[in-house]
């Protein structure tokens, strides 16, 4: 399973090196690993440097963006800079089946890479939280919603939708 986000956290895996890493208690990268932890896919509920221990199971978390953009919006144009790097890390991981995109910017940015591929994927799969859709490479598309603080702390997304996008990718997987 790959996960692709939205870009590293600039007190976060800016600082520490490794994607939704210790952006703090209760930020975005405890309560994605938590999930990721009650479905399987980490040894451990937290993340918070990069030699804490943590294991994920079957997943690779990869970042649309290579640098925090301000207020967390970067331009169309950062996004089409950083699709080269975002391919190359794909590009080493060939056994993906299931990619789950958090939020719109991260579903879009793995659309568009692959357009840049030359799949075309047509109709366009709507973004939707814990919408799923097969696309015509065989991978299974699933998008959730961005655990960044502002979706969290106003009860846009809690941790039963969160873990619940983890398990339709689990059972994607024939882990269920």
């Amino acid at each position: 399973m790959l996960i692709v986000g939205l870009a590293p956290a600039a007190h976060g895996a800016n600082r520490t090196g490794r994607v939704f890493t210790g952006d703090g208690a209760g930020g975005s990268g405890d309560f994605l690993m938590a999930a990721l932890h009650r479905t399987g896919f980490a040894n451990m509920p937290t993340s918070h440097h990069p030699d804490d221990g943590l294991r994920l199971r079957d997943a690779f978390i990869a970042a649309a963006v290579r640098c925090a953009p301000p207020d967390n919006k970067p331009t169309p144009e950062e996004i089409a800079n950083c699709l080269p790097h975002l391919d190359a890390e794909i590009a080493a991981l060939p056994r993906v089946r299931v990619v789950v995109a958090l939020g719109r910017i991260g579903f879009d940015a793995y659309v568009a890479l692959l357009a840049r591929r030359g799949l075309v994927v047509w109709p366009r799969p709507p973004f939707g939280h814990a919408a799923a859709h097969r696309l015509p490479n065989g991978q299974i598309l699933i998008g959730s919603y961005h655990p960044s603080r502002q979706n969290t702390n106003t009860g846009k997304l809690t941790a039963p939708m969160m873990a619940h996008v983890f398990r339709i990718a689990k059972r994607q997987l024939g882990r269920a």
